[in-house]
């Protein structure tokens, strides 16, 4: 697999581990490696939650590898089955993905947490996205983020490249929660049990109606959640589990999730 990833299993969780001294940047080789990884993640149906997190206090990813790019990697290149860094292209993931920013978060980096459904952050973490100076743009980014923040902010940042303090990060909403430093995994981990006890179908059929309408309009997306074009609706709604919601609903206790 790769020297620079480290996993961890426990239960339905799997906790990534970027660990690429110094900075955690992403070469072509590290981003197959981690796409192969998610893929794992998103094939394996007793995995329910994956966490990803970069190794270290200063640094969460630096993005691209600059010394790799000028050594021959290509900016263009293979990365691998997920896009750069394993997650921003990989279709059909419907399992919740916590990033927990540990430090330093810009370019490549943010794109990577940009691609989790909930961002954690340390006190201390910054974010950025510089690819104006070394002469290249931000593209997941660029697509993404005046999506999920105010478009002029999000412009500022992708223009003047300048840095963000975690909490004008909150502040503008593409950070959930900021903890100290020490709280930070430990607070990931929480929130992992907390989603690997829910209802993976449930997530499944939540994670593939949003990405889906983000290109349609809100009448198109409707009519097919209600005439099950979904696949992750269909299959929700021809479950064991969508009666087991509504029993356990009727007889006041908590219900049993089988993801199936």
């Amino acid at each position: 697999m790769s020297d620079h990833i480290r996993t961890r299993r426990d239960g339905g969780v799997v906790k990534v581990v970027i660990d690429r001294p110094k900075a955690n940047a992403i070469d072509l080789a590290t981003s197959r490696a981690l796409g192969l990884i998610f893929r794992n993640f998103r094939d394996d149906p007793t995995l329910r939650v994956a966490i990803v997190s970069g190794a270290g206090e200063k640094f969460f990813c630096a993005g691209w590898d600059l010394k790799a790019a000028a050594s021959g990697d290509a900016v263009d290149g293979d990365y691998g089955v997920g896009g750069f860094g394993g997650l921003q292209e990989l279709r059909d993931l419907n399992k919740p993905v916590i990033c927990a920013v540990n430090g330093i978060c810009c370019g490549g980096g943010l794109e990577i947490a940009l691609s989790a459904d909930l961002i954690l952050a340390a006190e201390h973490a910054t974010f950025a996205l510089p690819e104006i100076r070394s002469g290249t743009v931000a593209d997941a980014a660029s697509i993404k983020l005046p999506k999920r923040i105010p478009y002029h902010i999000a412009m500022d940042m992708l223009l003047t490249g300048r840095w963000l303090d975690v909490h004008e990060a909150h502040r503008w909403g593409f950070v959930n929660e900021v903890l100290p430093a020490d709280r930070l995994m430990e607070r990931a981990w929480e929130l992992a049990r907390l989603l690997e006890s829910g209802p993976p179908l449930v997530y499944a059929a939540i994670k593939e109606i949003v990405r889906e309408a983000e290109g349609s309009t809100f009448q198109t997306a409707m009519n097919k959640i209600t005439k099950r074009q979904f696949a992750t609706v269909d299959r929700l709604y021809s479950s064991e589990d969508q009666l087991e919601g509504a029993r356990a609903f009727a007889e006041k206790r908590s219900p049993i999730w089988k993801g199936k």
